[in-house]
């Protein structure tokens, strides 16, 4: 874990309580742990910045609901003028380039000026942002159609920089993760990574076929709490240890298409029959490739534990269970 990553959620554990928070504006306090002195951050400025949000609820002190480390994926974040004395905004103004803080704002009026809802369960009413300026870019006085271009170009550069950095320590990441879960993998002409722990029945999908399977999809790197980084699942229990349990979510084996998922899912899937389970580490060309999508960034080799239920065939209604 890198050293920033620990001075950042040691402040969002409270562990530097022998500091005081300071009084900023509206309801926030405020506690600076770095400070280079380069110029503040101002109305119109773009930035780059890593952060950690957690809330304090009924069964947890530190229940975390964003962390830019574990989804390793920096925020671009765009400096508006306050929404309310003692928001985010009004926090980052006090920071620099390269400086760290932690901010303590009030829920109820978060939720008043942004709309959404708190979350459930909540012991306190306080919302803390631990976060870490990487760059800025002033704006200055350029006007507004220059500096976005400006932005733009930003940006791009910044993603290109980040998109680089995966795709070279890809290879690194599959080789780490299969050696701290020791794991002896087989590995097919394609680049697919797999143990089969059940092989199942004979039978095998077809790319026509629908397959009923209990599925966890997670990214080979531990969160910063050291627990499994899954950012999809079947499975209740699983989303509830991951953090991303949602109540508008049927935790129940999904009919899937076999030809629309990930190809490296489908070939994983194929080694097996019903009643077979399958541990799959996709390389990124398996997965989601060079240009990602939603919570998954280009060159981001995933991990699959399947569970193939049964195989649905065109036009039958029941599927071929073990």
């Amino acid at each position: 874990m890198k050293k920033g990553i620990i001075i950042l959620l040691a402040a969002a554990s409270g562990l530097s309580a022998c500091n005081k928070f300071e009084k900023g504006e509206g309801d926030m306090t405020y506690k600076i742990y770095k400070s280079d002195g380069k110029p503040k951050i101002q109305d119109g400025d773009y930035v780059k910045l890593n952060g950690v949000q957690t809330v304090e609820t009924n069964t947890n002190p530190d229940s975390v609901m964003v962390n830019t480390y574990d989804n390793e994926r920096p925020a671009f974040f765009a400096i508006s003028k306050s929404m309310f004395k003692g928001d985010l905004a009004s926090g980052l103004k006090l920071l620099g380039e390269g400086d760290s803080a932690v901010f303590k704002l009030n829920l109820d009026s978060m939720e008043k000026y942004s709309g959404q809802p708190k979350p459930k369960g909540l012991k306190s009413n306080i919302a803390s942002f631990t976060i870490k300026i990487e760059k800025v870019l002033h704006k200055g006085k350029d006007p507004d159609s220059i500096f976005e271009a400006k932005k733009r170009l930003f940006f791009e550069a910044e993603y290109k920089a980040l998109n680089e950095k995966n795709k070279t320590v890809e290879p690194a990441k599959i080789a780490k993760y299969v050696e701290e879960n020791n794991l002896k993998v087989t590995t097919a002409p394609s680049g697919l990574q797999y143990v089969i722990t059940a092989p199942g029945n004979s039978e095998r999908a077809t790319l026509t076929d629908t397959v009923l399977m209990d599925y966890t999809g997670q990214f080979t790197n531990k969160k910063s709490n050291g627990t499994l980084n899954v950012f999809d699942t079947s499975d209740a229990k699983i989303a509830k240890e991951a953090g991303i349990f949602s109540e508008s979510v049927q935790y129940v084996p999904r009919s899937l298409p076999l030809g629309q998922l990930p190809q490296g899912v489908i070939q994983g899937i194929q080694l097996i029959g019903v009643g077979g389970k399958i541990k799959m580490i996709l390389p990124s060309k398996l997965g989601f490739g060079e240009n990602g999508g939603g919570p998954i960034n280009p060159f981001t080799p995933l991990v699959f534990d399947v569970e193939l239920k049964g195989i649905i065939k065109p036009n039958a209604g029941l599927p071929l269970a073990k």
